[in-house]
């Protein structure tokens, strides 16, 4: 299971713990009830990063959403209308942006992330993920997607997007826990589902999805890992040899593909996915993240607080030598080449660094 994912489940367990000492009270529902607000919001459990523009954004627990106009010495709170906790956050232009999070959760902000509202929720995917099963009649797999979306519909909002990727600011995936696959070609105001086109017949966790033009990649739990050709129509399985569970995934050039997980294990295609090599990773800490560092190849985090490189043409991840960090959910490769992570304990700055290096790394401003 994702670590991001894992933390803020229970964290959620706490908090419903907590709150059963109080039943008499009514607590209002998650998916309306606005974002907490924090004192220093780049400093609470953040799980996703994003550049919008020249603006940082960071998503995580909560709701909580915050920006940062001087590259992570500031932070201060945007406007969520949900306190969900949210996953993932990207911006495919510098108003445009889009995040995901517990309760199938999607939100979308056209300001840069100053405000948010919600386009998509659990109960709206189940029941549109129930109205393109029934259109399948006749298909080969119609009745098992039609008995997916009824158990999608019975269990409610339970279910959470873990990762997005939009092309650009009309088209755009969301996926997540138990096969949830969504698309939108229109800026989020309409969303058909995928999940009957996926070969995933378990039911596996979604944890990333990436694409280049008309290719789309998935990766998930079990080794799972599925290649569109066609923008998404058609997926297909690719066969890394690992079974264990991807969680992260970067296209580093048009045919290149690296992807990471459980383990430390991370593997690296040159070909679309036709074949694999391996990358050695020094530690067996799972890879959360993985971002590409232009002509340096890639830079990935762990569980672990590890920041990990490799060269375009190595076949080992390098430590990079920074101080012990807090377990790592995210990263940003910034212009100057310096790495941002997202963190169970906010957002850190690592400056541009070779392997043999030793940076200092600071924390987001108090």
């Amino acid at each position: 299971m994702k670590f991001k994912y894992v933390v803020s489940m229970l964290a959620v367990a706490g908090t419903l713990a907590a709150g059963a000492a109080h039943a008499a009270v009514p607590v209002a529902d998650p998916l309306t009830r606005p974002a907490t607000m924090v004192r220093q919001p780049g400093r609470v459990f953040l799980a996703g990063l994003a550049h919008a523009g020249k603006r940082l954004v960071a998503v995580g627990e909560h709701g909580v959403v915050a920006l940062s106009d001087d590259g992570g010495k500031s932070w201060r709170q945007a406007r969520v209308p949900t306190s969900v906790t949210l996953t993932a956050v990207q911006f495919p232009t510098p108003r445009q942006g889009w995040a995901t999070g517990h309760y199938g959760v999607v939100l979308h902000s056209a300001d840069g992330g100053e405000t948010w509202s919600r386009q998509l929720d659990g109960v709206q995917a189940a029941q549109l993920a129930l109205r393109d099963a029934q259109a399948e009649t006749g298909a080969p797999r119609a009745a098992r997607d039609l008995a997916d979306a009824q158990r999608l519909v019975r269990d409610g909002p339970d279910k959470p997007f873990l990762a997005l990727h939009f092309g650009d600011a009309l088209n755009g995936i969301v996926v997540g826990a138990y096969n949830l696959a969504f698309r939108t070609r229109d800026g989020g105001k309409t969303w058909t589902s995928l999940m009957g086109r996926l070969d995933n017949p378990k039911g596996n966790h979604l944890y990333a999805v990436r694409s280049t033009g008309d290719v789309v990649y998935i990766a998930g739990e079990q080794g799972l890992l599925l290649r569109a050709t066609d923008g998404g129509l058609h997926f297909e399985r690719l066969d890394t040899g690992y079974k264990g569970s991807f969680f992260a995934l970067c296209l580093p050039g048009a045919d290149e593909v690296v992807v990471g997980g459980l383990r430390g294990n991370a593997y690296r295609s040159r070909d679309r996915g036709a074949s694999w090599n391996k990358l050695e990773s020094p530690t067996p800490a799972a890879i959360t993240a993985i971002g590409v560092r232009g002509a340096d190849g890639i830079v990935a985090v762990n569980q672990a607080g590890q920041v990990l490189a490799a060269g375009p043409g190595a076949t080992a991840l390098v430590p990079l030598n920074v101080p012990a960090l807090p377990p790592l959910n995210d990263l940003l490769v910034d212009a100057d080449g310096s790495i941002i992570a997202a963190s169970v304990f906010g957002v850190l700055r690592l400056p541009a660094v070779a392997p043999s290096a030793a940076p200092t790394v600071s924390m987001a401003a108090k």
